[in-house]
């Protein structure tokens, strides 16, 4: 078979360039018409649960309800059209936020310790660290509910994979995710694995429902590798974590893991720069360039 990625080189720099959209304060979803060379995107992580009082509403409008008050809660996602994809790959003519731009200070210092290493056949094995700072560099591109910095615009088509759940109390609700990074990004794409379901009930404690989401975990990990051996992909890394909540017996829950494909804010750009300079900036730098004030606001 003819190899079709010889002689390519993932330019990260060269994809930011190419990642800016058409508004100055808000992100937009990749594929949006009016980027001025809008070949590039930028991967984001999110993951949200949540819960709301039934109070007579039925079970679609309690569904809608619970779904919408993920999509606001943590990095603020809220009145988007989320498009979902079937699968997640950030390759080529993609970066990462937190990872490749906007670097986290935790992944920049080296200081975060692997959880733990996934084993691979022939006895190699995979260091997983926990997704936790891609996360929170989300939350500081686009903000809080009551902090907005660069949100995706209100209204917007947002292609995203990810997974969901509602359901009705007593039981808990939970959202994992894990992110692979290859070796070798020239020749193949980082993976994202999105896990979202229920556990328990109204006698299942809290150290039994982490008892049981720290094995989803490697779960998750596990398909990650078996993934990189059926495509004969070596991963240097995986990023992965977990969140969850009670629903209570008078209320609906919700988890959500997406990943949404965007352009940038022009505003998200440091004036007199160009957005390949975004290249592996560290975000508290990308944030005082910008005079942005501390996420200080807790929901």
């Amino acid at each position: 078979m003819k190899d079709l990625i010889a002689g390519i080189k993932y330019d990260a720099s060269k994809v930011i360039s190419q990642a800016v959209g058409p508004s100055k304060e808000f992100c937009m979803g990749y594929m949006n018409p009016g980027a001025h060379d809008g070949q590039g995107y930028i991967s984001t992580l999110k993951l949200s649960v949540g819960t709301v009082d039934v109070k007579g509403l039925d079970e679609v409008t309690e569904s809608i309800l619970a779904y919408e008050r993920c999509g606001k809660s943590d990095a603020y996602c809220g009145q988007v059209n989320m498009q979902n994809t079937s699968s997640a790959f950030c390759g080529l003519n993609g970066a990462i936020w937190g990872l490749d731009l906007g670097v986290h200070e935790d992944i920049l210092s080296g200081k975060i310790a692997p959880m733990y290493k996934q084993p691979m056949e022939g006895g190699k094995e995979i260091p997983v660290y926990n997704a936790r700072p891609l996360l929170d560099a989300t939350e500081r591109l686009f903000g809080k509910e009551k902090q907005r910095r660069f949100p995706p615009m209100p209204g917007s088509y947002i292609v995203c994979a990810g997974q969901d759940v509602m359901a009705h109390g007593p039981q808990w609700v939970w959202g994992c995710v894990g992110v692979a990074v290859p070796k070798n990004r020239d020749q193949a794409a980082c993976l994202f694995v999105e896990d979202a379901n229920v556990y328990g009930d109204d006698s299942t404690t809290e150290s039994e429902m982490i008892g049981y989401l720290e094995g989803t975990l490697r779960r998750v990990t596990e398909s990650i590798a078996l993934c990189a051996e059926d495509q004969g992909i070596e991963y240097e890394c995986i990023y992965a974590g977990y969140k969850y909540v009670f629903v209570e017996p008078d209320q609906v829950g919700c988890a959500m893991t997406t990943i949404p494909a965007v352009y940038l804010a022009q505003n998200a750009v440091p004036q007199g720069m160009d957005a390949a300079a975004l290249y592996k900036m560290p975000l508290t730098e990308w944030e005082k360039k910008l005079g942005l004030e501390e996420l200080t606001f807790e929901e």
